[in-house]
């Protein structure tokens, strides 16, 4: 049990047996499906039952704005974060795209944005009109970023409660790579210079820059790895802190996570911080471009299931693994067995 209150059991490891038995009596040689077997099997660790069931889906999109932003860190102006929300809210952002081809809802969620969202599509979960700016003084107040990640979980928990058996992790925010950098050298012990990356598409001279911001805040701040709340608070975000939330939530109900890109992936990094358990629940979309990425997947025991050369976010990765976690289930479902295949010779 964690300090949240949430009790993340382990993996049904009778259930992960019948998996591997079921597959290795399919009508292949065993293990020759890769990682299509190794998803299915966890899948049925995850929710005790052979087959899995993860039929119903959905995407978490939580958006913030980040102070840091104020000093220069991205190409585009914090103002494009509330625009591109009401863009996802519209149906036509990437994540849109992706999750309708999966068959798969979008929840777009306010845990920060600058200024009201007038949408009926949202779910206002305002913390604050966005963090502070991380340089002069830390992102939030550790009571704000528990109240994120209570917010979070809630939202997750709810969701399930609804019928959603598969989650997506997805964001919005702009400035969220620096954040998520900062979370990542601190939670790694590496310094800026091999963790931060360019983000939204940072020159070589902005790229300098954010590295040396990062190398200041973090200097300044110098928040405890061993305490996910306090890093949060200090160099965090709120749709960080929401979406940690979400997948410990999930977890905690035995639900399936698939992350995105490298918010998302610190987010799963904090929620471990919290709960190492949570670690089995989680599925790597893929591999971003995002410098770092690799390293919080290492450290999450994880790995992509795409190498699409991605660094999107919004969760138009976890939109596209969508396909390959069903493509699994129903390999183990719907494939005949050998020996069915041998009765043909019987006839």
């Amino acid at each position: 049990m964690n300090d949240l209150g949430l009790a993340i059991t382990s993996l049904d490891q009778k259930a992960m047996v019948l998996a591997r038995e079921r597959l290795d009596r399919l009508a292949k040689p065993p293990g020759s499906l890769g990682v299509l077997e190794e998803i299915a099997i966890r899948l049925s660790g995850i929710t005790g039952r052979v087959p899995p069931v993860v039929q119903n889906k959905a995407i978490i999109i939580m958006a913030g704005d980040h102070g840091i932003a104020d000093e220069g860190v991205s190409s585009y102006p914090q103002s494009l974060t509330r625009l591109m929300v009401y863009t996802i809210l519209r149906g036509g952002a990437a994540v849109n795209v992706l999750a309708r081809q999966a068959g798969a809802r979008t929840l777009v969620v306010d845990m920060g944005v600058k200024g009201r969202i007038e949408h009926p599509g949202i779910l206002d979960r305002k913390i604050r009109d966005g963090t502070a700016n991380i340089l002069q003084g830390p992102a939030m107040t550790e009571e704000e970023a528990r109240r994120a990640v209570m917010a979070g979980r809630d939202i997750a928990c709810a969701a399930i409660d609804q019928g959603i058996e598969l989650l997506g992790t997805g964001e919005m925010g702009i400035g969220n790579t620096t954040a998520s950098s900062a979370i990542l050298s601190v939670l790694c012990g590496f310094p800026p210079e091999l963790v931060v990356g360019r983000g939204t598409g940072c020159d070589e001279r902005r790229l300098q820059h954010k590295r040396d911001i990062i190398s200041r805040v973090l200097e300044k701040h110098q928040p405890d790895p061993r305490n996910p709340v306090e890093v949060l608070a200090k160099v965090g975000g709120l749709e960080i802190a929401g979406l940690a939330g979400c997948i410990l939530g999930a977890a905690s109900r035995r639900v399936p996570v698939v992350i995105d890109g490298f918010i998302s992936s610190a987010a799963a990094l904090v929620a471990s911080r919290f709960d190492a358990g949570v670690k089995d629940f989680i599925f790597a979309s893929h591999l971003s471009e995002e410098t770092g990425h690799d390293i919080m997947l290492n450290m999450l025991g994880v790995r992509p299931m795409l190498h699409m050369r991605m660094r999107l976010g919004e969760g138009t990765g976890a939109a596209l693994a969508f396909g390959l976690i069903d493509a699994s289930v129903r390999i183990l479902q719907e494939m005949d067995t050998l020996d069915a295949v041998m009765d043909l010779d019987d006839r």
